[in-house]
């Protein structure tokens, strides 16, 4: 009998920081991570740059624009819906006002507190490199 086929999903976040505070997104209710804590971003569509993708969604979901600038983690995460690949980059943010159309809540929070909130597992691995670099950015 053959194994079933693992999905496998590419997904970049960004970590827009402003005056030294971050930005987090809380995911609504449903599914494996709902009500938990996330870097804004989404899927890499085929044949899209990091970047690029990046840049759409944040457009899309936060009502803005960044320039993405530097990898801060990458980590893979198995889900229960398949197995992730996440991407996170420092993000700058160039034009317009964080809003929250697609999350329940957004925060903007130091680096040191970051581990005051439920995190999706994939983001932690960004969530500990943050706080690693606190102060020394």
């Amino acid at each position: 009998m053959a194994t079933p086929e693992v999905k496998h999903i590419v997904v970049v976040g960004a970590v827009i920081v402003r005056d030294g505070l971050v930005l987090c997104a809380k995911r609504g209710p449903g599914g494996e991570t709902g009500h938990l804590w996330e870097f804004p971003g989404g899927k890499v569509e085929p044949g899209e740059a990091p970047a690029d993708a990046l840049t759409r969604e944040i457009v899309e979901e936060l009502g803005c624009h960044v320039r993405v600038g530097d990898e801060v983690a990458a980590t893979t995460h198995e889900y229960g819906f398949g197995v992730i690949t996440l991407t996170t980059y420092y993000c700058e943010l160039i034009d317009g006002t964080p809003t929250a159309t697609q999350h329940a809540e957004l925060a903007w929070l130091a680096p040191n507190k970051l581990d005051s909130l439920g995190w999706a597992p994939a983001d932690v691995p960004a969530v500990e490199r943050l706080q690693q670099l606190d102060g020394r950015t």
